[in-house]
């Protein structure tokens, strides 16, 4: 592994954490946002107030453990499938990609970059508090 390896997979692991933790404050600060986009493209019904603070409070935990390089199989495979999951409820969007829609386009890149931190997860070491485990596998 290089440093340059490293230090691209450092660099990749923090933006996409930090694309998570604003996601996760999001929740907190405009939970009426969130819930209209759980009732919008996830099909709820109707959202509770304790609903969005509590996907929020999770969603900012597993962006603090990616952020940290920990349990790297378990965070950075439920960061990869919480992505993939709002990439593909947004299909519409993403099927008609011009105009208003053009933003959700920006989660597919997002995706890969997912896809590939958790191929690479073993080799993301630097300044990873979990990096002592990544030879043993379970990172």
């Amino acid at each position: 592994m290089t440093r340059e390896s490293e230090i691209g997979l450092l660099i990749l692991r923090l933006g996409l954490g930090s694309f998570l933790l604003l996601f996760g404050i999001d929740k907190l600060v405009a939970p009426h946002v969130a819930a209209a986009i759980f009732v919008d493209f996830y099909g709820f019904g109707t959202v509770s107030a304790t609903l969005v603070y509590s996907a929020g409070l999770l969603e900012i935990a597993l962006s603090l453990a990616i952020l940290a390089g920990i349990w790297k199989t378990l965070s950075y495979g439920l960061g990869l499938a919480l992505h993939a999951v709002s990439t593909l409820v947004t299909y519409r969007e993403l099927l008609s990609p011009f105009g208003e829609n053009h933003m959700y386009l920006a989660a597919v890149p997002v995706l890969a970059g997912f896809v590939t931190l958790f191929l690479l997860r073993r080799q993301d070491v630097l300044w990873s508090l979990g990096a002592g485990r990544a030879a043993g596998g379970g990172a």
